[in-house]
């Protein structure tokens, strides 16, 4: 996935209880079609709208917060250098709950709680 702008929302995903059914609602409600990509958690598919990748979708197991028992949506932000980046949101009172890694074919991931208690993704896209 290229990188886009510093400060950017670059992916959004969805982590689903019932990975079929969120796969059927989506392609009947939004026209969406899957490719499957395959991570260490579990399988988890590309969204795709046309040509476009738009997002992701998977089995709670694959979802950025562990423990979440219900269905939830997650975003990412670029960012131009992560381990900056989320250095930096630590020492600003950020709590970092996935650190800085990499996913191939992706870039470098990490997952963060703001000092207000907003949890989110930071990456650093692949080129």
């Amino acid at each position: 996935m290229p990188a886009r702008p510093h400060g950017t929302f670059a992916w959004n995903e969805i982590a689903s209880t019932d990975v079929e059914r969120a796969k059927a609602f989506y392609e009947a409600t939004l026209g969406w079609t899957f490719q499957q990509f395959d991570l260490p958690g579990g399988p988890y598919w590309v969204i795709m709208s046309g040509d476009e990748m738009v997002g992701g979708l998977g089995g709670l197991e694959t979802g950025p917060l562990p423990g979440e028992t219900g269905s939830y949506w997650f975003s990412f932000i670029e960012v131009d250098n992560i381990d900056a980046r989320v250095d930096k949101a630590e020492d600003l009172g950020a709590t970092i709950i996935e650190p800085p890694n990499d996913v191939p074919n992706v870039g470098r991931v990490a997952v963060l709680r703001d000092p207000t208690g907003a949890v989110v993704g930071w990456m650093t896209g692949a080129e």
